[in-house]
């Protein structure tokens, strides 16, 4: 057989199995979707994501039905994620903490934060607030860190598990500051909220877009955050409290399953760029301190890879081991 003859029997051959991908991506949606969010219900993650999946829902003309899949600070409903059929049914709202960050903790992760998923689109980033309740013992950042450093190993401080930013910011800030505090591991923000304000535990790490309305209703003190906020606008950051170096961001995203066709990733990009940057959309968003930031999938992939060497350098310098 000719060569020549060959290559475009070589290239019908592709085209013939790259067709169904193409069908399957022209055709999607024909019935609902889910997606996954693998925090409870109530915190920063579960608004963000709900926000976006109700503008996809919109725009696709098919339900987007959330899941909340929580555990061992977003690994396990990310996992649900990673093992999902490919066909454009399931989605996940990824985070610094579950994409980028749980590497660093986990010996045993029991996926890939890059090659388990599509990457879609980044939603947003958020600062983070050191909030507190009365067992802080104060109301300023100064006079925290004064009364905690001198009762080392005895003031607890909440967070969503060893396998999350926050906890590895958390150690940062403790280094920093000069301090050794107790952690106090949790499912999910939301519940960290009540055992703030009854003085169970004494401060945490947060993103605001759970715990603003708290700080500016001042059942919660919110000492500093790593940016300012437009949530919490009278809570100054910790540069200005001489807290240097701490000025890492939060971030949201949508992935899927590995496989996506990229027709639909690309389409769930474009959807949700337009929804997100609209006036209404940076609104609802920046209402819940999420500063919208929508990226290409290759960017967005970009990002994962890049964030998760950050971390693991991070973890390294604090002596942080995966386990």
């Amino acid at each position: 057989m000719p060569q020549h003859t060959r290559r475009l029997l070589l290239k019908g051959a592709v085209a013939a199995l790259a067709a169904p991908a193409i069908a399957r991506a022209d055709a999607w949606p024909t019935r609902p979707i889910r997606c996954i969010v693998a925090l409870p219900p109530g915190g920063g993650t579960d608004a963000t994501g709900r926000i976006a999946m109700q503008y996809l829902s919109e725009a696709l003309g098919q339900p987007v039905v959330v899941e909340n899949k929580p555990g061992a600070g977003g690994t396990i409903g990310s996992d649900i994620v990673a093992k999902a059929a490919p066909d454009g049914y399931t989605f996940g709202i990824a985070t610094s903490s579950s994409h980028a960050a749980a590497p660093v903790f986990r010996k045993d992760l029991p996926y890939d934060p890059v090659t388990s998923f599509t990457a879609v689109t980044m939603i947003g980033t958020t600062s983070y607030i050191l909030i507190g309740g009365p067992a802080a013992g104060a109301k300023d950042l100064p006079t925290f860190i004064a009364n905690t450093r001198a009762q080392p190993g005895k003031v607890a401080c909440a967070s969503l598990g060893p396998s999350t930013l926050g906890y590895l910011l958390t150690r940062q800030f403790e280094q920093i500051a000069g301090l050794k505090m107790i952690d106090a591991p949790y499912k999910g923000a939301a519940a960290v909220y009540p055992d703030l304000m009854n003085g169970t535990v004494a401060v945490m790490l947060d993103n605001p877009s759970g715990s603003a309305g708290l700080v500016r209703e001042n059942r919660l003190t919110g000492f500093a955050v790593t940016r300012p906020s437009a949530a919490v606008p009278d809570v100054p950051t910790f540069d200005s409290l001489g807290v240097k170096n701490f000025e890492d961001v939060f971030w949201y995203g949508i992935v899927a399953p590995p496989g996506l066709p990229p027709g639909i990733a690309e389409r769930v990009q474009k959807i949700l760029a337009q929804a997100l940057l609209s006036d209404p959309g940076r609104a609802r968003l920046r209402a819940i301190d999420v500063e919208p930031v929508v990226s290409t999938p290759a960017a967005f992939g970009a990002t994962m890879v890049r964030e998760t060497k950050q971390w693991r350098d991070l973890a390294d310098r604090l002596g942080i081991k995966p386990e």
